[in-house]
């Protein structure tokens, strides 16, 4: 089962929109490409899902059990041709003192080789000993992989992999350098969400134009190919008819589901109902509402201007 795990040494090493090129690169190539994100993330996974066109399903030590997260991965990846999982911050950071709840950790679990992407602005020679303290560090942990990002032109990329090829063991599968096409704009919890953003398709096709470009994908398709096969897990017996209809906000204001929650509603015999809480003039026939998370102060005003909206849903309540 082809899988691979992408990380970093630091926080805003530029993984995510990486990952998403990667993403995008690889669904562009005619790849099933099943995404991943570690933690309790909304932002990022919207736009992981978006890239891979498949949705992005959280793998977290904090609200899943061990098994439940090689359940949650066997099972996703049926039917998928290469997994990408994203990390979060750097490759050895957790709360723990251990490290059981950081990414190297998942890693680990899920046997997954590792490719770091990292920041290389004013660096040259010092990239060496940082991968070398990373490979020492846990020597369980396979670091096969760096992709170079925010890199300077054709002489420091040269500099770069000079470096990495003399002192290193590591393969340098890509170099990404500076652009403001790998860049997306952050808030104050993260990455824009896709949801709120009109030109995202746009901006994950050029992402994965540039990482087509500037990263060798046969190494990293063939990087992955080294993973061992995932354990087989139960098939969940499929769901009952319908017996109720639950309405959820799904638009620019509200966007934040865990993919396995919406799984469970249709796994208990509930059938989903997508409404758009900005535009839609009043809501479907349902049975109950969820109404999931978001920025929804981003569009005061269109939910302020959708009376009959707002009315639906009171009435309702």
């Amino acid at each position: 089962m082809a899988h691979l795990f992408i990380s970093a040494a630091h926080k805003s090493s530029g993984k995510t929109t990486v990952s998403i090129g990667l993403c995008a690169a690889l669904a562009a190539r005619g790849l099933a490409v099943q995404p991943f994100k570690k933690g309790p993330d909304y932002i990022d996974p919207l736009w992981l899902g978006r890239a891979a066109g498949r949705a992005c399903y959280n793998l977290d030590f904090y609200t899943m059990a061990r098994d439940e997260i090689d359940a949650t991965f066997a099972q996703q990846m049926a039917g998928a041709d290469i997994g990408v999982i994203e990390g979060n911050k750097g490759l050895y950071d957790g709360l723990d003192l251990d490290g059981s709840n950081s990414n190297a950790a998942l890693a680990a679990q899920l046997a997954a080789p590792v490719v770091l992407v990292l920041d290389t602005r004013g660096m040259t020679r010092g990239i060496a000993p940082l991968i070398l303290g990373y490979q020492a560090f846990d020597p369980t942990i396979r670091i096969a992989g760096v992709i170079l990002n925010q890199v300077g032109g054709s002489r420091h990329e040269g500099k770069l992999r000079q470096v990495i090829e003399h002192y290193t063991d590591v393969k340098v599968l890509g170099a990404v350098g500076k652009s403001p096409e790998m860049v997306i704009v952050e808030r104050h919890l993260g990455l824009m969400p896709s949801n709120e953003d009109d030109s995202s398709a746009q901006r994950i096709a050029a992402m994965g134009q540039r990482i087509t470009e500037q990263v060798d994908l046969d190494r990293v398709v063939a990087l992955a190919g080294t993973a061992p096969e995932a354990p087989e897990v139960p098939r969940v017996a499929p769901a009952a008819p319908p017996d109720v209809r639950i309405g959820y906000a799904r638009d620019e204001a509200f966007g934040f589901y865990y993919p396995c929650d919406l799984a469970a509603f249709r796994e208990a015999g509930a059938e989903l109902v997508p409404f758009d809480a900005t535009r839609d003039p009043g809501l479907p026939a349902v049975d109950g509402l969820f109404i999931g998370g978001g920025f929804p102060e981003t569009r005061m005003a269109e939910l302020e201007a959708n009376t009959t909206m707002r009315r639906a849903v009171l009435d309702f309540i």
